[in-house]
């Protein structure tokens, strides 16, 4: 494969031989990047290739990503964006398009890119006076973007990265008359910096946690979903196995919104877990995650980060599909039923697709993961 800047160099020299004009005009003129971020922890992570690719393509202009306070969490490290813009939802949709628009409009931005799907965030681009505005046509929204991109036909039959990668693709080919983004595989991993890496072996150390150890990391809750949750009685009997016979520190970790479940695994465990749900922040759960040993988790935000920053993780999936949505880097345990994937929020049977995977499974694909025994 050639070098990445070296191919999109030739490609565009032969679109300009092909087509009889050149486009560099056009790529120098877009000299402020505005990047609508996702709303949800994981679909922040699987953007990270498509961000990657935008700093590639466009590697003299500044990127702003503009999304929720929490995604600092996810990108304070991240060499592939210049800026943060954060927001907070408020009670109306329309005040908090027009105060958002106004905010954006100062950064005289030329390129908007736009990650979610709603109408509301192409309005806002809209509204800021960004003059090149590329998103999917998707929730009636075409008619407020200069460049709306259809949706592919292969939507739900491959990973979501894709999904994301396309848009740059198209943007890319939109512009320049090509694209490159195809020729690379995706890159999705996060930096985390050796300075925030000491201070978690500091939070490790500080609530009790032995660092000559292996160190393993569940999280069993999951914030927009209760039927992704494996039982707090399959977590509990995972914790005393893993603590009995590996001789494993065992941390709980989540949100605030997720002590309720973490408490319940706790109370049922035999040998007690250390939590750790809700006690710190989102970056300081990803240096935490990139210095343990494993993350064994439901389908959930701080998987995707745990395998972003290349910690070893397993992924316990039931009513979401794997296909699109799991963890890039993970291994998973997903039992096929009749009525998988349903993608709904709470089960109305009897939860087959998680009650089938039992604690002795997880823990024997658990220790091999974590002894590289896995074939």
């Amino acid at each position: 494969m050639l070098d990445g800047e070296l191919f999109f160099s030739l490609s565009i020299g032969k679109n300009c031989r092909l087509a009889g004009k050149c486009f560099e005009h056009e790529m120098t003129e877009i000299k402020r990047i505005f990047a609508r971020g996702t709303n949800w922890v994981g679909d922040a992570v699987m953007t990270i290739p498509a961000l990657r690719h935008l700093r590639r393509i466009f590697p003299a202009a500044h990127i702003t990503l503009h999304t929720r306070g929490w995604a600092h969490g996810i990108f304070a490290d991240a060499d592939f964006i210049d800026e943060i813009l954060t927001f907070e939802k408020g009670a109306s949709k329309i005040k908090d398009a027009f105060a958002q628009s106004k905010i954006i409009r100062a950064g005289n931005f030329d390129l908007a890119v736009l990650f979610p799907n709603s109408f509301e965030t192409a309005l806002v681009a809209k509204l800021a006076g960004i003059r090149q505005r590329f998103g999917y046509a998707k929730d009636a929204r075409a008619f407020l973007l200069t460049g709306a991109i259809e949706i592919p036909e292969w939507k739900n039959e491959r990973h979501e990265v894709f999904y994301y990668l396309n848009l740059i693709a198209e943007i890319e080919k939109k512009i320049t008359g090509s694209e490159t983004v195809s020729a690379f595989e995706p890159q999705i991993d996060l930096q985390i910096s050796e300075a925030r890496k000491a201070d978690a072996r500091k939070i490790l150390a500080q609530n009790g946690v032995d660092l000559s150890k292996k160190i393993v990391a569940l999280g069993v809750g999951s914030t927009n979903s209760r039927a992704k949750r494996w039982s707090a009685e399959s977590y509990a009997k995972l914790n005393d196995k893993l603590q009995n016979e590996s001789n494993a520190n065992v941390l709980l970790v989540g949100a605030n919104d997720e002590l309720d479940i973490s408490n319940e695994v706790y109370e049922k465990s035999n040998k007690k877990p250390i939590i750790l749900t809700g006690k710190t922040t989102l970056a300081e759960a990803a240096a935490i995650l990139s210095v343990i040993d494993l993350l064994v988790a439901n389908d959930m935000g701080l998987a995707h980060i745990a395998s972003a920053v290349r910690t070893k993780t397993l992924v316990i999936f039931g009513p979401t599909n794997p296909l699109t949505t799991k963890p890039w880097n993970a291994e998973i345990i997903y039992k096929k039923v009749e009525c998988a994937p349903c993608m709904l929020r709470d089960c109305p049977i009897d939860h087959r697709c998680l009650t089938r995977i039992s604690a002795d499974e997880v823990f024997s694909k658990a220790t091999q993961i974590i002894y590289d025994k896995i074939s």
